[in-house]
């Protein structure tokens, strides 16, 4: 058996966390970051604090709702605009704090990363408390999941929350994790979870278990085989220890009042793809794939993609693949939110 382990250190509701930081007497309190911070405002919840989750409070929620709900609790909420610079800033802090642990590093965000080990177990329980004490440094706290792939480690990460720490490898993969429905794992969304549900395949294990021929005929050629794999756990044992890049630049806006008029619909896309192409062209780097979001009322959101071909940076093509894009999902309801997100080329192979 392969004494490499993969961990997953996820820091612990990392914007309400860096509010407290530099807000100290916000200790304890509700706190809900989201847009320009006015619970009012048609905008969703982008992190709230465990306090404010213990009373309903989720991420992608409405401001609005959380400001009821948090109102009947009777709590002592604090409503903050998200502060993406400052984000930055703490997130480079902790990640520093991590390289410097001599173990190899893959930022893949803000508030998550992987090291790897061929220390085994004994070793990866090392390096995780490691982590643990470089995260606490900084003044905030994380979770780290241990597995032998990626995948299983970044599962595991969710048993460990908040600041603990527990280890998913093949050992207890299927008997943990066995019985629960297809989208518990990452990768794994309500959509597809219900796409599986349509072969009869509704728990880890019945994927697993899948033949992939048999899901690609549901869900492709590409994905079928993919999700049999994530069922399986199966994942990277290496890890991208170079400089952390996004792999999108996207843009969204939701509208003071909900819209149904489609010509006013493709104008407000159009303006999100130019502004989303003047990002990617700050990246140095080509879009190869548009996808965009809309949500509609009553908050049901829906999400459709198609390659750029040529990749480009051009706002007149993206806002064209956009545009295309939205008359295919053609919304029946008044529509409240657009998004337009743009997929990056690997950096290495942008000219």
């Amino acid at each position: 058996m392969s004494a490499r382990r993969i961990l997953h250190a996820d820091l612990d509701q990392f914007l309400a966390a860096a509010e407290v930081l530099r807000r100290p007497e916000l200790a304890g309190r509700p706190v809900v970051v989201g847009g320009d911070g006015d619970p009012d405002a048609r905008t969703v919840v982008a992190t709230a604090s465990y306090e404010a989750r213990a009373h309903g409070v989720r991420s992608g929620m409405p401001m609005r709702l959380a400001r009821r709900r948090l109102e009947k609790a009777g709590a002592d909420a604090v409503f903050l605009p998200s502060d993406t610079p400052y984000y930055q800033q703490v997130s480079d802090d902790v990640m520093v704090r991590l390289r410097e642990l001599g173990a190899p590093v893959e930022v893949i965000g803000w508030d998550e990363a992987f090291l790897s080990t061929d220390g085994g177990d004994e070793g990866a329980r090392e390096l995780a408390g490691r982590v643990r004490r470089a995260v606490a440094a900084t003044g905030l706290s994380c979770a780290v999941g241990i597995g032998d792939t990626t995948l299983r480690a970044k599962t595991a990460t969710g048993y460990a929350k908040p600041g603990g720490v527990h280890a998913l490898t093949a050992a207890n993969w299927f008997a943990t994790v066995g019985a629960l429905a297809p989208d518990a794992l990452p990768g794994i969304g309500r959509a597809t979870a219900r796409a599986l549900a349509e072969l009869g395949i509704t728990t880890v294990t019945a994927l697993a278990e899948a033949r992939p021929g048999d899901v690609a005929g549901r869900l492709g050629p590409r994905r079928g085989p993919y999700y049999v794999a994530i069922g399986r756990g199966i994942g990277r044992t290496e890890l991208d220890t170079g400089p952390w890049v996004p792999r999108s630049r996207s843009r969204e806006t939701t509208f003071p009042t909900d819209l149904t008029d489609r010509a006013e619909l493709h104008r407000r896309l159009a303006g999100l793809a130019h502004r989303v192409a003047g990002d990617v062209a700050e990246e140095d780097r080509d879009c190869v794939r548009v996808g965009i979001r809309v949500r509609t009322r009553p908050f049901r959101t829906t999400t459709r993609s198609r390659a750029l071909t040529p990749p480009g940076r051009d706002g007149v093509a993206i806002a064209a693949v956009a545009a295309v894009l939205l008359d295919e999902l053609d919304p029946d309801r008044p529509v409240r939110l657009l998004g337009v997100r743009a997929e990056l080329a690997d950096p290495q192979l942008t000219g």
